[in-house]
């Protein structure tokens, strides 16, 4: 079992930069591959980014790579989005998820959601 809690979302205005955080609970949490998920108002929600369980492969959505980067520390369960030069069209809620093995992209292949944090981009 894995709890996820995301921090860090905020308002903020176009081209600037957020870091988004997502703290896990849990013994085996360095088993799970870990996935970034967003979801705009009326929107489904969509893969953003992912990492595999020590962090050596990392996967991105076309429309992010380049601007946001995952990273991970299994010594403290974090997973961690960098976002940088930030677009009106990134404004959504965030979600972070895990799934035991390797990395996916489909949301219905994730075990484990936070909450979501909301990021607000202005123009």
């Amino acid at each position: 079992q894995v709890q996820l809690v995301e921090s860090g979302g905020g308002l903020v205005q176009a081209g600037g930069s957020l870091r988004l955080s997502c703290a896990a609970s849990g013994r085996t949490f360095s088993s799970h591959a870990m996935g970034w998920f967003r979801q705009a108002p009326g929107a489904e929600r969509t893969f953003v980014a992912a990492i595999s369980w020590r962090g050596f492969s990392t996967y991105y959505a076309d429309s992010v790579k380049g601007r946001f980067t995952i990273s991970r520390d299994n010594a403290k369960n974090t997973v961690d989005l960098q976002m940088n030069s930030l677009k009106p069209e990134d404004t959504a809620v965030y979600y972070c998820a895990a799934v035991i093995g390797i990395p996916r992209v489909g949301v219905s292949e994730y075990d484990y959601w936070g909450q979501g944090t909301q990021v607000t981009v202005s123009s």
